[in-house]
């Protein structure tokens, strides 16, 4: 028969009664502020990201600016002077807003690139418009209601005959009460 090392069973690996280190002192918290000193762990503050100081917020306001002046050429473009003013302006302040997202000072490389293609696209509609206007302008006959103008000069009947001509002339061609066709 063999001796058995452990009559009663294997010996408790948590073991009841005293705690090693001396006795537990137990209690509530006593609360009140921490009375330490700084922290002395090992491991230093995080470094700044740019030696002393952080970096400076992004100059993002002109890319704004010019998606702003970009959707009010592109509103304005049927007025030839607000697409293509307005819309000049737009491109000219996208590419100002592009070169600072370039340089690292601006973060809205998206908003800029939007204004720039807006005011493009409301540059070439005020010259489209400008077309329709001129040909509208033929359409109508103003150019010999200008023509008339011209040479009445100081001449107040003759001014008032082109002006009667020329009603004359828009009422034949755009008649405000149509007749019904059958």
């Amino acid at each position: 028969m063999t001796d058995n090392p452990y009559p009663s069973g294997p010996p408790d690996p948590y073991p009841s009664g005293p705690y090693p280190g001396g006795p537990y002192p137990g209690g509530p918290y006593q609360g009140g502020p921490y009375q330490g000193g700084p922290y002395q762990g090992g491991y230093p503050p995080p470094p700044m990201p740019y030696g002393n100081y952080y970096p400076a917020a992004p100059k993002n306001g002109l890319g704004v600016a010019a998606l702003v002046v970009a959707i009010i050429a592109l509103l304005s473009s049927f007025s030839v002077v607000g697409g293509i003013l307005l819309g000049t302006v737009a491109v000219i302040l996208g590419f100002i807003a592009r070169s600072r997202v370039k340089s690292g000072e601006a973060n809205n490389g998206g908003v800029a690139m939007a204004a720039l293609i807006l005011g493009v696209i409301s540059v070439i509609a005020g010259l489209a418009f400008i077309a329709i206007w001129v040909s509208l302008f033929k359409q109508i006959g103003a150019a010999d209601y200008f023509d008339c103008m011209q040479q009445a000069g100081q001449n107040r009947r003759a001014a008032q005959l082109c002006s009667e001509e020329f009603r004359q002339s828009m009422s034949a061609q755009f008649p405000s009460n149509p007749t019904p066709t059958r």
